[in-house]
């Protein structure tokens, strides 16, 4: 038990430098833990997971207020819809199966990554944020309809909150990936209040987990924040390339 804490522990810290960059820390985590705790029951390994990357999302969120410009009269509003929309997700769970969910979002997706790739400037320069009523609504739905999603399905989440923040309010993406954080950090905090009261934590591998993922998400916010927008911008791309192998391959499988 102690080899897989400590592999797992190093795979936390993996997905929390991925995560606090663009987003995706999931991608490295979940598969991870299934792999190495092939008996534990799904709900108790996602419940674990949750209560690292929160740990990890809270550090990292940490990090970009200090360094980062947060339009906190978007992101404030987003998050509050996040939070109660992704326990409408979570209620929604059994009524969506994952087989209908994944070809649209491996669509959407796909549309995200050539859109990013084709539009050169797209989060590389901020523009002037103007927050008025029309901006405060749009960050309401996009909270609201990314938190319902996070609750229901999950994957790539952090990634459709970077692009919706840059597509719609025209942040860079520092700026996106800061906003994003904090977005995210509602929505785990919301799975948790599902999952803790339910016993679904393994609190002897989920707490060894969340420092590593804390270490992660310190140097992976710090790395992004130091090299810039257009750095963020690539790994975005890649992260979004991995997500489209992810699902086309569960699809296939």
């Amino acid at each position: 038990m102690l080899t897989t804490t400590l592999f797992l522990c190093l795979f936390a810290f993996c997905a929390g430098l991925i995560d606090a960059a663009v987003g995706g820390g999931g991608l490295i985590q979940v598969p991870a833990m299934f792999n190495f705790l092939p008996g534990v029951e799904p709900s108790t390994l996602l419940g674990s997971n949750k209560l690292t990357s929160a740990c990890g999302t809270t550090m990292a969120a940490r990090s970009w207020v200090k360094r980062v410009s947060i339009p906190w009269g978007l992101v404030l509003p987003a998050a509050g819809t996040a939070f109660v929309m992704s326990f409408c997700g979570a209620m929604a769970v059994s009524a969506v199966p994952a087989s209908l969910m994944r070809p649209l979002v491996l669509v959407l997706i796909i549309a995200m990554a050539i859109y990013t790739f084709l539009k050169k400037d797209f989060g590389a320069v901020r523009k002037p944020l103007v927050i008025g009523r029309r901006e405060r609504l749009m960050a309401l739905l996009i909270g609201g309809a990314i938190g319902f999603y996070d609750g229901l399905f999950g994957p790539g989440t952090g990634s459709f909150l970077i692009f919706l923040f840059i597509r719609c309010h025209a942040l860079d993406f520092l700026q996106a990936s800061a906003s994003a954080k904090i977005v995210n950090l509602a929505t785990n905090v919301a799975a948790l209040v599902f999952f803790v009261p339910a016993g679904k934590v393994i609190y002897s591998l989920a707490l060894p987990m969340a420092v590593f993922n804390m270490a992660g998400a310190l140097v992976g916010s710090r790395l992004a924040i130091r090299q810039g927008a257009a750095f963020v911008r690539v790994l975005f791309l890649f992260l979004l390339i991995a997500l489209i192998v992810k699902l086309a391959w569960d699809m296939v499988a």
